[in-house]
């Protein structure tokens, strides 16, 4: 019988399918000021964690590269933003509502066009599976259409003006000015898009930088943000983010700090401006969701959500479940079935039907992965499945880690990878003081059968964590729900509407009730002479 070292060494093939081949992309331009910039400069790599595999050893994929831009080209990108929005006067942020939704419906037709090749590199880049990949981009397109329904309910709820003590107003929504956007290597499409879109949608100019990991998927879209916006209202920006972002912020001109990732890399940023009170940050940072298992719990539900929740797309989703207290009478119990189901999951490559666990897109953490097991270990837990660790190449097989205690990494860093540490508990008041004690404040699962139990756990753990979820895993859907997180796991909130929202400010047009005014307003009305004014209807 082969052992789990050589089944996971056949998953690496020799050369790719027929059906999923992939021209090398390798990007020679850029997309500031309204023009796709030639670049002819250094360039970074991009390898995919698939390896393929030659004679007496491996070759990891290389399947393009992209610009490594300078201090230089990110100021040229944003006095582009700044020109366009030109301190709020400019075309864009000017421009009425329902034109700023044309001209995201042409967007959208231009993506669809692109589909095919957006799916394939998310697949190569971040090796998330085929069925994730179209899935990501699937949900993509809907949030769009959704954000833009939703910006049509806020606008006709402002189309109207209200009268009260004697003054006459319009209160509708107004932009903030520049945003940086940078979003995660995990859902570089979705969650990207999930800042990007809105912003642009209220009228504010945008700062791109593509995640590290999931850079080359949005090139296929330079072209299309090229032609359907205005000039300068999106601009990308490449390079290392340690030498081309600081100089942004300190520059002071960033209106909007927008940012999917750490939150150490989140607070030296914002450190960075000059003037703090001008600056707005939207932010989903690091996060270590419990899941906690009751003494009456449906043990084979608690397992189902539990594997679901740490291990989907291998646990790298800020909203997996990365630490699972389980009541010690049943623990046993638990990790029986889920070491079994854990061992039902399908491992391979990204394009094989019904994958469920893949090889890793960051170079270093099979690495961490490794450190982690081995510092769980010397602290007392047992990896509870065989060959739990297993690494080959970029592939990591996930390990269960027995009894988990307060000495281990894993017990309080976001290991964001296939480990999956349990803690046994005899009193309630464990697993609620580790979440109160937390720096991190996102989600919690609880499982268990005694609504009175469950309701004694809500009131104390919604004011701990920003989503309690009842015998379900954590997860970010549906869009319309509040996505965010208390401490260090977010700023600000994203669903459909709340992001549009965040990227945008209550503004008042008003005046005192007197006929000279009121004919003033009317005429402007009447005459469509201001996008802002007005009592238009947006269908």
């Amino acid at each position: 019988m082969k052992t789990l070292e050589e089944r996971i060494s056949e998953i690496f093939p020799e050369q790719l399918p027929a059906a999923h081949e992939l021209t090398p992309i390798h990007q020679k331009e850029y997309l500031c000021g309204g023009k796709m910039i030639p670049w002819d400069g250094p360039v970074q790599k991009v390898y995919s964690p698939i390896y393929l595999k030659k004679e007496g050893g491996y070759e990891n994929l290389c399947i393009g590269s992209y610009p490594i831009a300078s201090e230089k080209e990110a100021q040229e990108a944003l006095d582009a933003a700044l020109k366009a929005y030109d301190s709020g006067r400019g075309e864009w942020p000017t421009m009425s509502v329902s034109d700023r939704i044309a001209c995201m419906d042409n967007f959208v037709r231009k993506m669809l066009e692109q589909k095919e090749l957006i799916v394939t590199l998310l697949m190569y880049e971040i090796g998330k599976s085929l069925a994730d990949s179209i899935k990501e981009f699937d949900r993509t397109v809907e949030y769009i259409y959704d954000t833009i329904d939703c910006l049509k309910d806020i606008d006709r709820n402002s189309s109207r003006f209200k009268i009260e003590q004697g003054i006459i107003g319009q209160i509708r929504r107004s932009p903030f000015g520049v945003v940086l956007c940078m979003g995660p290597f995990n859902y570089p499409l979705n969650e990207t898009y999930t800042m990007l879109i809105p912003a642009i949608l209220m009228g504010n100019t945008i700062l791109f930088k593509p995640p590290k990991h999931g850079t080359l998927l949005h090139y296929p879209m330079l072209e299309a943000f090229k032609s359907c916006f205005p000039k300068g209202v999106v601009n990308t920006i490449y390079g290392r983010g340690a030498n081309v972002v600081p100089p942004l912020m300190q520059s002071g001109k960033i209106n909007v700090l927008t940012l999917i990732g750490s939150s150490k890399v989140a607070s030296d940023l914002k450190k960075m401006h000059p003037k703090l009170n001008r600056l707005r940050a939207v932010l989903g940072l690091d996060a270590k969701n419990a899941g906690i298992v009751l003494k009456n719990a449906d043990v084979e539900l608690a397992v189902k959500e539990c594997v679901l929740g740490s291990l989907s797309f291998n646990g790298q989703r800020c909203t997996a479940i990365k630490i699972i207290w389980v009541h010690r009478s049943i623990a046993k119990r638990f990790l029986n079935l889920f070491v079994e189901e854990v061992e039902k999951l399908k491992f391979g490559m990204p394009w094989e039907p019904g994958v469920q666990l893949t090889p890793l897109p960051e170079p270093g953490k099979p690495a961490y992965l490794a450190e982690c097991i081995a510092d769980a270990k010397e602290n007392g837990a047992d990896v509870m499945n065989e060959g739990g660790g297993t690494t080959v190449n970029s592939f990591v097989y996930p390990a269960v880690l027995y009894p988990v205690n307060e000495k281990m990494k894993v017990y309080r860093e976001e290991q964001f990878g296939p480990i999956i540490p349990v803690v046994p508990f005899d009193d309630i008041e464990e697993p609620i003081q580790y979440i109160i004690d937390s720096s991190h404040g996102q989600q919690v699962s609880i499982f268990g059968s005694n609504p009175e139990q469950i309701a004694n756990l809500i009131d104390p753990l919604v004011n701990q964590v920003s989503r309690v979820n009842i015998n379900a895993q954590c997860q970010r859907g549906p869009d319309t729900f509040p996505f965010t997180g208390r401490k260090d796991s977010a700023e600000g909130t994203l669903s459909v509407e709340d992001a549009l929202r965040a990227f945008s400010i209550r503004t008042v047009v008003a005046t005192k009730d007197t006929d000279m005014n009121k004919d003033i307003f009317n005429w402007i009305v009447e005459g469509n002479k201001s996008h802002f004014l007005s009592t238009k209807y947006v269908f």
